[in-house]
C-alpha cells in the first residue's frame, strides 16, 4: 500500500525507483500504467491512467519483472503482429537489436531460454517510439554482458530529451551511471526524492582516521560500518572542511546510500517503539 506518495517525472530524465520487495515499487508502477484504481491525483503525459489508459499506452511502453510473450508464436510471427498493433511500432529497429543477439527469426518463443526470452521483449520495446518508458526489473534472467549492451542502448540510441524514463531494478550500481535521479521508497512511503547531483552535494562518505572517530561520531553520521578495522561513516549535509579532517572523503554509492538511509529509519523506528513501551 502507498502512503500520499508525490513526485514528478519531467521530459529528459532518466528516474531510478529503489526500495526492498514489497516496499510499493511495482504497486505505483501500476497505478502510473493505469492497472490498478488508486486514491488521489496521477497524471501521466497529462492523462488519467485509469481512465485513459488505452490512449496512455500508445505513448508508454512497459516491461514487467516477469516478460509475458505469446509462446505460440515464432519470433517473426510476433514481430508482426506488434506492427499490426501498435502504430509507433518500429519493426527494423527490433530487428537490430535482436541482430546484436543469438536469436533467429524463425525459433518459436517457447524455445527461447529465459534470457533470450528477456532479450525478445526489451527489443520490442525499446522499437517502440514511446515518450515514457517504464522498466521494472528490466534485465533480470540477463548475463552481465547484455545488461551492459542493454544500459549502453538505452542511453546511446533511446533517451532523448522528449522522453523520460523510470527503472526499477536490485542491481542499483549498474545503473548508477545513468540516472539523472533516485527515488528511495520504503513501506509505502518516499525515503528520498532527488537528483544525483544534488546526492553527491548533500551525502558525504569518509573513511575515517582512527584517532578521530569519536570526533567523527560526534557528528551524527546516519549510517557507520567497518572496513578493514576502519571505520567508514556516512554524513547527510556536512560541511566538506571538517569531514576533510576526519578522513579520505568520497560520494557513496547507491547501494550504501541505501543501506544508511534504510538502516536510520529501522533505528528512528526502533526507538520510537523502546519509547512507546516505557
Amino acid at each position: 500500500m502507498l502512503h500520499s506518495i508525490d513526485f514528478t517525472i519531467p521530459t529528459g530524465r532518466i528516474y531510478g525507483l529503489v526500495g526492498h520487495n514489497g516496499a510499493g515499487k511495482t504497486t505505483a508502477i501500476n497505478a502510473l500504467l493505469g492497472l490498478i484504481s488508486y486514491e488521489g491525483d496521477v497524471k501521466v503525459l497529462g492523462l488519467n491512467p485509469f481512465a485513459n489508459r488505452s490512449k496512455l499506452m500508445l505513448d508508454t511502453a512497459f516491461i514487467s519483472d516477469v516478460a509475458s510473450l505469446p509462446r505460440f508464436l515464432k519470433v517473426t510471427e510476433l514481430l508482426s503482429l506488434v506492427e499490426d498493433m501498435h502504430p509507433n511500432f518500429n519493426r527494423q529497429k527490433a530487428e537490430q537489436i535482436l541482430a546484436d543477439g543469438d536469436i533467429r527469426d524463425n525459433v518459436k518463443i517457447k524455445s527461447l531460454s529465459k534470457g533470450m526470452m528477456a532479450q525478445l521483449h526489451l527489443a520490442i520495446v525499446m522499437a517502440i517510439d514511446a515518450k515514457l518508458l517504464v522498466l521494472d526489473e528490466p534485465t533480470l534472467g540477463l548475463d552481465i554482458t547484455f545488461r551492459k549492451k542493454f544500459y549502453r542502448r538505452l542511453v546511446e540510441d533511446y533517451m532523448s530529451e522528449n522522453r523520460s524514463i523510470l527503472i526499477t531494478t536490485h542491481q542499483v550500481d549498474e545503473i548508477e551511471h545513468l540516472l539523472t535521479d533516485l527515488i528511495f521508497i520504503r513501506d509505502g512511503r518516499i525515503v528520498l526524492d532527488a537528483n544525483m547531483d544534488d546526492i553527491s552535494n548533500r551525502y558525504i562518505q569518509i573513511l575515517v582516521l582512527p584517532e578521530v572517530s569519536e570526533e567523527a561520531m560526534a557528528h551524527n553520521p546516519i549510517f557507520v560500518t567497518k572496513q578493514m578495522g576502519q571505520d567508514i561513516m556516512i554524513f547527510d549535509d556536512l560541511e566538506e572542511g571538517i569531514a576533510t579532517s576526519f578522513g579520505t572523503i568520497s560520494t557513496p554509492s547507491i547501494s550504501d546510500l541505501f543501506v544508511a538511509l534504510m538502516e536510520k529509519k529501522d533505528a528512528s523506528q526502533k526507538s520510537a517503539n523502546m519509547g512507546a513501551t516505557k
